[in-house]
């Protein structure tokens, strides 16, 4: 989860929220929550259980279909693609 905060700290377009998957018993069936964490994207796309940085961002990247790109001279910022 603190990945996904850290993104949106960097990026207006992106949005972290944490739910505790036992006190929200609806969100939990809603999201089909198996494992935690679980990083649910644009209600369409999740992961499941904790990944290091590299493959995260790799994941989210795949999640949001290319819009978005790393940011030039080796800077992890997350940018707006368009």
């Amino acid at each position: 989860m603190r990945l996904a905060y850290q993104f949106a700290l960097e990026n207006d377009n992106i949005r972290a929220d944490a739910i505790e998957a036992t006190e929200f018993p609806d969100w939990t069936t809603r999201y089909r929550v198996h494992a935690v964490p679980k990083t649910v994207v644009n209600e369409s796309f999740s992961i499941e259980g904790s990944l290091p940085e590299e493959l995260f961002l790799e994941e989210i990247l795949k999640a949001v279909g290319g819009m978005w790109q790393i940011a030039g001279g080796g800077d992890r910022k997350v940018v707006n693609g368009k």
